[in-house]
């Protein structure tokens, strides 16, 4: 899991690399879900969560930069 303190750190475009490839291994997770192939379930969640926190943070960089 990633703290939100030290994305807090990255520019906006390392942040938006990495939420780049957080959704693929969501799509990719998603995919071994429906086949049966997924072994560790709570991977799926986390990957939503990190998502939702690096969405928060790019919007809170917008915000403070208008």
């Amino acid at each position: 899991m990633v703290k939100a303190a030290d994305l807090k750190t990255k520019t906006a475009d390392q942040l938006s690399e990495q939420l780049v490839e957080l959704k693929k291994e969501q799509f990719n997770l998603r995919f071994q879900r429906a086949s049966g192939q997924l072994e560790n379930t709570a991977r799926v969640r986390q990957v939503r969560r990190e998502i939702a926190t690096i969405k928060t943070i790019l919007g809170e960089k917008t915000r403070a930069a208008v």
